[in-house]
């Protein structure tokens, strides 16, 4: 099976097309898990590699930020871009009914607890829906059979896509710890997996939120 799974999202002009403030749209809406432009902002990566939400310029003095036209959004458009950070309508649903949110710790914890919370149904949708990282653009063909062949004894054991967060690495380390952690991950139970991989998710989803809002550092793992 390719170890490269992925669902597109429908394109549209903008994430926020309703919000309250015009925003003037940049870019086309991206694949799976790749979130739309916004003014000023840098989309996410697929499984971004390197320094994720690297900082932007600082907004002018009463330039609405990202967070701003997030909890301006018409509901049907901060749930569409929350689906872009983690593959559940139950979650995103969750995260967009609590806005607004005062400030950028405030939303993350509120993704954090409804990822958390997320029944295992719609964690398998949300494993589903995930990628691997994509390797180097010079990487040996070798290296891709290994990939493929590690995931796929991965998805036999436990019926669902290997999920894993690695941002923070540098392009050439990406390979070796997917490979290392699906072989260490492959002598949990399913039980332990299933933990382990809720808090993958729950890692992913923090990160994409944090680049797609914040332009004032990398995200805080927690």
């Amino acid at each position: 099976m390719s170890a490269q799974l992925s669902h597109h999202l429908p394109p549209t002009p903008h994430p926020f097309p309703h919000a309250d403030t015009d925003v003037t749209p940049r870019g086309p809406t991206l694949p799976a898990h790749r979130l739309p432009h916004l003014a000023d902002r840098v989309a996410i990566p697929e499984q971004s590699r390197g320094t994720p939400g690297a900082p932007g310029a600082p907004d002018a003095p009463g330039t609405p930020s990202a967070l701003d036209h997030f909890n301006a959004a018409a509901t049907e458009d901060a749930e569409r871009t929350l689906l872009a950070c983690l593959h559940s309508h139950r979650w995103a649903v969750r995260v967009a009914a609590h806005r607004p949110y005062p400030d950028l710790e405030a939303l993350l914890a509120a993704a954090d607890e409804a990822t958390y919370d997320l029944p295992r149904t719609d964690r398998a949708d949300a494993l589903v829906a995930e990628a691997l990282p994509d390797l180097p653009a010079d990487a040996y063909s070798a290296a891709h059979t290994a990939l493929n062949a590690a995931n796929a004894a991965y998805e036999s054991r436990f019926g669902h896509p290997f999920v894993i967060c690695v941002d923070g690495l540098k392009p050439d380390e990406v390979l070796d710890r997917v490979l290392e952690g699906i072989r260490s991950r492959l002598a949990n139970d399913p039980e332990e997996e299933r933990l382990v991989a809720a808090e993958e998710l729950r890692r992913l989803a923090r990160g994409r939120l944090t680049a797609l809002l914040a332009h004032d550092g990398p995200p805080t793992d927690r």
